[in-house]
């Protein structure tokens, strides 16, 4: 279900700005060429992504052990970071850990719309 949000607001995003981890929106499985590296390959990886990038925007509705360590590098490496967090499933809390940061930007939010509207004045807010 969150497969279908992630590629729409990646698509979104990138038509904007370069996004450096579009292969997270891929809907075909094992596409991605993942399989293809090492986990020291893609942690090296995923650090050279998170440094030369101006911004970082995370989807955060579904918990990745990944993406809370990704976020936790970028706020070190003081870059700007958005976390959008789908408010429609009532079984599901954002982590305090992010939520409770006030060097990350949080949004909750129920329709794709509300996101990309947030995503747009996140952008201009750090150009």
């Amino acid at each position: 279900i969150y497969q279908n949000n992630y590629n729409e607001l990646i698509g979104f995003l990138s038509s904007m700005v370069e996004v450096l981890t579009e292969h997270v929106g891929d809907l075909s499985p094992g596409q991605t060429g993942e399989q293809d590296f090492t986990d020291k390959e893609i942690y090296q990886r995923d650090l050279e992504w998170l440094e030369s990038a101006d911004a970082v925007i995370a989807e955060v509705t579904n918990p990745s052990l990944g993406v809370g360590y990704e976020l936790g590098v970028a706020e070190k490496l003081g870059k700007p970071v958005l976390c959008l967090f789908n408010n429609s499933d009532h079984n599901r809390n954002l982590s305090a850990m992010i939520s409770g940061n006030h060097k990350i930007t949080t949004f909750h939010y129920t329709s794709l719309d509300q996101a990309k509207e947030e995503i747009v004045s996140f952008i201009h807010s750090v150009s």
